[in-house]
């Protein structure tokens, strides 16, 4: 049975929305992936849709979500170090991956953060997998 994870962040404008892109790429076989943020954003930002296309993930599609729009209960919560307090979300995992906000950089720090997701999105379902979650 799949793992239903949330990745949330304040916009669900970059660094979530590239954790579900991952996650949809790489783990559909044990995860059902969703993103979401605190507060309603216009768009995805273009530079994290193209990066996320340099490495073969079609993010075309994605726009910000409120946690009101993805299920109310998950079993994997994963936020992304928005400084913000989450608002109660039921779950029987929670972590917090401290990842800085590459909005308002170039498209290096970008790059950089897709990867840092990509791998933890890789271990996550290498621990899914190995009944560690």
């Amino acid at each position: 049975m799949k793992k239903k994870v949330a990745f949330v962040c304040v916009h669900n404008s970059c660094r979530s929305q590239m954790a579900e892109g991952w996650a949809k790429k790489l783990g559909t076989d044990v995860l059902e992936a969703y993103s979401a943020g605190t507060e309603s954003y216009p768009e995805v930002k273009p530079l994290a849709v193209q990066v996320m296309e340099e490495a073969g993930v079609d993010m075309s599609g994605h726009h910000p979500k409120l946690l009101s729009d993805i299920p109310a209960e998950v079993d994997i919560l994963i936020t992304m170090g928005c400084n913000v307090e989450c608002p109660y979300v039921p779950c029987k995992h929670r972590e917090d991956w401290g990842l800085a906000d590459p909005s308002g950089g170039p498209i290096e720090d970008y790059r950089k953060t897709r990867d840092i997701i990509k791998e933890k999105v890789e271990d996550l379902i290498q621990r899914v997998k190995n009944n560690q979650i």
